[in-house]
């Protein structure tokens, strides 16, 4: 390990350390444009020269490895000197505008040149003009301002895998955009923005909208897919205007799904801001009192085995339990919180999370996809993948729909009968995977959805065992699922009880008239004609499926309005934090079902969050590590059968709108308009 001495200070590193880093680790800032710790090293910006004892000029600290007996200075007047010319030169084509800069306030460029800028230029020619691109709905660019540190390139080709940014020309001719002009159909571009050190790179959706300085920031976790991307709420007033992503490395590093980012304005569209209450076929504005007194009513005159709940993907721990406590109290037995039909349960709970973890997939060296689209479920997943695979030594074989996973794929074909043969070894592929040193299955929510999910998940339990995946060191079954919700709700045993009805079952009964009364916790993914003539109740917090067929509705509050519990797909809990409160007279979901309690005279024993929260960590110890994954321990699940030859498909049509903020929101819209209607129209042939 080499030694060296920054600023007289001596320090030991690690191979392959560059000076920047070595600088970082005592604490010293060095300035920088182009170099980005995620990305490759291509040392164009010069902007972290420093000197080197016995150079003959400053060196590019980023791309400089540290060597034994190194001598670094970084706070000299040679330094400084230099740095300032770099600045000027970067300065010279910069059309100065940051008055009108949506990046103004949180610029790289305005914050170096504080330091290492001058009041005054001295060149006297006319600056450079170049065109500006057009990137899509998401990304608006003013290329003048570019200053060429290709980062936006390095991260399309690295981290989205999606090669459509370049430079081409050369000199002062060089432009950076798209070869041919097309929008970057990535579900990772907005992270673009984040990486653009100028202004060059902005939002368009939250252009001229706010400074930073406006606005207050609320860290929390995003729901719309089971991830549990860590993010950053910036609000003015009672409205979420952006929403940024926040640096975990264990869950998304530092990038966030474009849904994530730009998901937020459905958040104020088709919102449900009052009780309703069905009379004569029509929805009329209610009280609170009136709509749970018939809440109430309707629950005590029916008979709990004519009772049932289902709850939506976007449901947090906290309501799950309230409801769970409040109908099992009733003696209801038809609880369900798997809205499209999985034939998952709470078994094992290794058998339902993502074992080996979102970070443990940087050491698999054989992954095997099955039945999912990962790109499409959990976009941090699928760059996580990428990020393995551009190390070096591994594979990625699907079983399923062939897709375009930006990386490369070996495709074993689209038969699931192939899962018993892995597993009983008359496949080549079972040799392949026992083999592995960390072998990595992903099984997708999808593939549990099918009529044989029970057969399905038994047979990929089989592959796991037979195959070597689990070990005392390594656990590589994962289940990767999609909706936020569905973790917390089996760890909570939000399930059919003994002689309860699971989903099919519930939407059988109330066609039949022999299920009642209906509970839905912002279930907005089925049918509302499947209901039948039963009593709906629907609590939730858009204008969506579920509301559409209710009897009563409850407005509850969105993620970004309570402080609630999440478990993502790893068996991780983390809680959202409340960025703004609920609209008009909506509440906190918990809060209405402990209401409710009240109104059918078994209040529940918990009037506050802390009191819920305990209430939490004792129906499951999991609630109570927050930010944490604990090892769950291998056991029996699935049912053990023929699986059908019936080919996987993908639950996943347009990754733009999957849940009801994303449906209600303009700009999923235009990406829904701009990126998957030309798709389906190449795939159907139905173009014009």
């Amino acid at each position: 390990m080499p030694k060296l001495t920054i600023d007289g200070i001596e320090l030991e590193v690690a191979p392959g350390t560059s000076v920047l880093q070595a600088c970082e680790q005592l604490g010293i800032e060095v300035p920088r444009f182009c170099y980005h710790e995620k990305l490759s090293v291509p040392a164009n910006c010069r902007m972290c020269l420093v000197e080197m004892e016995k150079a003959p000029k400053p060196i590019a600290s980023c791309a400089m490895p540290c060597g034994e007996g190194m001598v670094i200075k970084t706070d000299t007047d040679t330094v400084h000197k230099a740095r300032k010319g770099v600045m000027e030169f970067l300065l010279i084509n910069h059309p100065l505008d940051c008055p009108i800069c949506d990046q103004g306030g949180e610029c790289d460029l305005q914050d170096q040149a504080v330091g290492y800028g001058f009041d005054r230029g001295r060149y006297g020619e006319e600056k450079r003009a170049v065109k500006d691109k057009n990137l899509g709905p998401l990304i608006k660019t003013i290329m003048t301002r570019c200053i060429h540190c290709t980062r936006c390139i390095r991260f399309s080709d690295e981290i989205a895998g999606v090669s459509v940014m370049g430079a081409t020309g050369r000199g002062e001719h060089m432009e950076i955009g798209t070869y041919v002009e097309a929008a970057v159909s990535s579900e990772l571009s907005g992270n673009l923005v984040d990486v653009c050190p100028v202004g060059a790179l902005t939002s368009k959706p939250y252009a001229f909208t706010a400074r930073p300085w406006e606005l207050r920031k609320t860290e929390s976790v995003d729901v719309l897919d089971a991830v549990g991307s860590n993010i950053r709420i910036d609000t003015r007033g009672g409205e979420v205007l952006r929403i940024l992503p926040r640096l975990n490395e264990a869950v998304n590093e530092e990038w966030i799904s474009d849904k994530t980012r730009y998901a937020h304005d459905g958040l104020k569209r088709q919102r449900l801001d009052r009780p309703y209450i069905r009379e004569n076929g029509k929805l009329r504005a209610a009280s609170w009192e009136e709509a749970l007194a018939l809440t109430a009513a309707k629950l005590k005159g029916a008979a709990p085995e004519k009772i049932a709940a289902i709850a939506g993907d976007l449901a947090d721990a906290e309501s799950l339990l309230a409801l769970k406590d409040l109908l099992g109290g009733m003696g209801v037995a038809s609880l369900e919180s798997r809205q499209d039909g999985s034939a998952i349960d709470a078994a094992s709970r290794a058998g339902y999370i993502f074992n080996s973890t979102i970070a443990g997939i940087e050491q698999a060296d054989q992954i095997l996809l099955i039945g999912t689209n990962p790109r499409w479920e959990g976009a941090l997943v699928n760059a996580r993948i990428r990020k393995r695979y551009l190390q070096g030594g591994l594979t990625v074989t699907v079983l399923g729909p062939r897709v375009d996973l930006t990386f490369p794929i070996e495709h074993l074909g689209n038969d699931a009968t192939l899962l018993n043969a892995i597993a009983d070894g008359s496949h080549p592929y079972a040799e392949t995977l026992k083999a592995a040193k960390k072998p990595l299955l992903i099984l997708g929510s999808g593939a549990l959805a099918r009529p044989d999910g029970a057969a399905v998940w038994a047979a990929a339990r089989a592959v796991a065992e037979a195959c070597g995946l689990v070990r005392e060191d390594w656990n590589g079954f994962n289940v990767l699922h999609r909706a936020a919700s569905r973790v917390g709700a089996l760890d909570l045993g939000f399930l059919p009880a003994k002689g309860g009805r699971d989903l099919a079952g519930i939407l059988d009964g109330a066609r039949k008239g022999e299920v009642e009364v209906v509970y839905l916790l912002g279930a907005d993914e089925i049918d509302a004609q499947n209901f039948g003539r039963a009593f709906v109740i629907y609590q939730g917090h858009h204008g969506d499926r579920g509301a559409h067929r209710a009897d009563v509705i409850l407005p509850g509050a969105a993620y970004t309005e309570k402080n609630a519990t999440y478990v993502n797909t790893e068996g991780r809990a983390q809680h959202t934090r409340q960025a703004t409160f609920p609209v008009g007279e909506a509440r906190e979901d918990w809060k209405i079902i402990r209401a409710l309690s009240g109104a059918l005279g078994k209040p529940l024993p918990y009037d506050t969050l802390q009191q819920l929260r305990k209430r939490l960590a004792d129906a499951n110890p999991v609630f109570a590590q927050v930010d944490r994954v604990t090892p769950a321990a291998w056991g029996a699940f699935g049912t053990a059968g023929a699986v059908a030859a019936a080919p996987f498909t993908l639950p996943v049509e347009n990754f733009y709108m999957t849940d009801a903020i994303s449906r209600a929101s303009a700009t999923m819209a235009e990406c829904t308009e701009a990126f998957v209607s030309p798709a389906v129209a190449e795939r159907t042939g139905t173009h014009g």
